[in-house]
């Protein structure tokens, strides 16, 4: 139980000896991509932008005792930071009301600009942004806006170079990712002749389509009229020969001609009467009315 009680009571004072080394700026963690900025009587007296742990009283000497009493400690994050206005309103040559979108990229490149400068640096680099969008883009063929966009976005970015970095701040990269119509009339009507547009080059190939299967079906037809018709030119001729090869044996021809009645009498929808020989029509008709 005691060693308990010592080991807890050991924690407890490392603990507070290190707040109290911290609080009098004994020493101090800098932590990656991150920078402190220790000012006195609204005076700088040293930044730390390491990484890792620093002893500060041999560089802050007795000021290390008063900095967090009389003044301040600033720490600041030195990572990219990304930022995106939508929607900035520019016109084109042609009057209409467009909307550009703008990406961009800056980081803190130094921190007493970033600190002292400007109260605000990063609302007013976006409206500095902003504002340059307005003059660099408007008045602008609206077929340029909308495809030399990596063009444009390089002239954004060296119109807003300077003053970012008068204000502490390093532009990376800058976008323009989106250009859009602002005017909810104007896109109803583009979309309504888009549509218009598509319903004519449907119809149109449509037509072509129905014209190419008229001109193919008309090809094939007249093909097959004139092949009906050399068959039916030659047909009698065809007919005639075999007719004349059957011809020569008396039997076959017999045979095939008899053939060809009994089909015809089959296919026909008359009656067909067979009379005897040995008597005479008349008489087999009065009889055959007598017994009725």
């Amino acid at each position: 139980m005691e060693i308990i009680i010592g080991f807890i009571s050991a924690l407890i004072f490392e603990v507070l000896t290190l707040k109290v080394l911290r609080f009098f700026l004994f020493y101090t963690t800098v932590q990656e991509s991150t920078c402190q900025v220790y000012t006195l009587f609204g005076k700088v007296v040293e930044i730390v932008d390491e990484p890792g742990l620093h002893f500060l009283w041999p560089r802050l000497t007795w000021k290390a005792f008063v900095i967090n009493i009389l003044g301040r400690v600033y720490v600041l994050d030195l990572r990219m930071d990304q930022v995106y206005l939508r929607s900035q309103p520019v016109n084109s040559e042609e009057g209409a009301p467009m909307g550009v979108g703008i990406w961009y990229e800056m980081f803190i490149s130094s921190p007493m600009s970033y600190l002292f400068k400007n109260t605000d640096p990063k609302g007013s680099l976006s409206a500095n942004v902003s504002n340059a969008s307005v003059r660099t883009l408007s008045n602008l063929p609206l077929v340029k806006l909308l495809s030399d966009r990596h063009e444009l976005s390089q002239n954004l970015r060296e119109e807003v170079t300077q003053k970012s970095q008068e204000w502490g701040y390093k532009l990376g990269s800058v976008y323009i990712r989106k250009v859009h119509f602002r005017d909810h009339n104007m896109i109803r009507e583009i979309e309504s002749k888009v549509v218009n547009r598509l319903r004519q080059v449907t119809s149109s190939i449509k037509q072509d389509g129905e014209n190419q299967v008229n001109i193919i079906t008309s090809s094939a037809q007249r093909t097959a009229s004139v092949e009906f018709a050399k068959a039916s030119a030659i047909h009698p001729q065809i007919l005639g020969k075999a007719l004349q090869d059957i011809s020569q044996d008396k039997d076959v021809a017999e045979a095939l001609f008899a053939t060809l009645e009994f089909e015809k009498m089959n296919e026909s929808a008359g009656e067909i009467v067979l009379l005897p020989k040995s008597h005479g029509m008349l008489a087999d008709l009065i009889g055959a009315q007598k017994t009725t």
